[in-house]
């Protein structure tokens, strides 16, 4: 609280003039503190701490018995074949398999964000039209996501949203190139020499 004191003066005898009183103002800051640590508290206690965000990853069902269940192998015009480079680079094959002789002129390239979801929803209304539903009822537009050697972690989690962006419900991620894949990609995924 504000006092205020009397610092005297003015009144002394034989000089004849008449001073006005000198007041001092001495402010206590206590409440003001204790006002402020109390906001402090309150918001504290009143805000919501922001929350770890994590990606969800479907995986394959657990299978009871141990036997592989045979499936008819999928055919390279209802894949898309993602590959992920250098540099943020995505090179892709649509509809095309890595050793066909066509192969080469099908490569091209893209880049994250808009650019391969593009390519996605291009290829996802293609294939689901010129193919019949499975017998489960699932569309036949499947992706293959393949990171290489020059290939970031940034890159597979970038590559995994844009399948949740464009609801791709079938694709598979394979961390291995085959030899043919490796020949027609060349250079693009070889580690550079430091």
């Amino acid at each position: 609280m504000a006092e205020i004191v009397d610092a005297g003066g003015g009144h002394g005898k034989g000089d004849g003039k008449v001073r006005a009183k000198k007041m001092s103002t001495r402010v206590d800051m206590t409440p003001m503190v204790d006002l402020g640590f109390l906001l402090i508290t309150f918001f504290m206690l009143a805000t919501t701490m922001s929350k770890p965000t994590s990606m969800t990853l479907n995986v394959p069902d657990k299978q009871e018995d141990k036997k592989e269940q045979q499936t008819e192998p999928l055919k390279a015009s209802k894949v898309l074949t993602i590959f992920m480079g250098r540099n943020n680079d995505i090179w892709y094959l649509d509809g095309v398999a890595a050793d066909d002789d066509n192969a080469e002129a099908a490569l091209k390239k893209t880049t994250y964000g808009t650019g391969i979801r593009d390519v996605v929803f291009q290829s996802k209304t293609r294939i689901n039209s010129q193919n019949p539903k499975d017998e489960a009822g699932n569309d036949p537009f499947v992706v293959v996501l393949k990171p290489t050697p020059v290939s970031t972690y940034r890159n597979m989690v970038d590559i995994l949203d844009e399948m949740a962006i464009t609801k791709s419900k079938r694709y598979a991620l394979v961390d291995e190139l085959t030899e043919s894949e490796k020949k027609l990609l060349g250079d693009r995924v070889v580690p550079q020499p430091e």
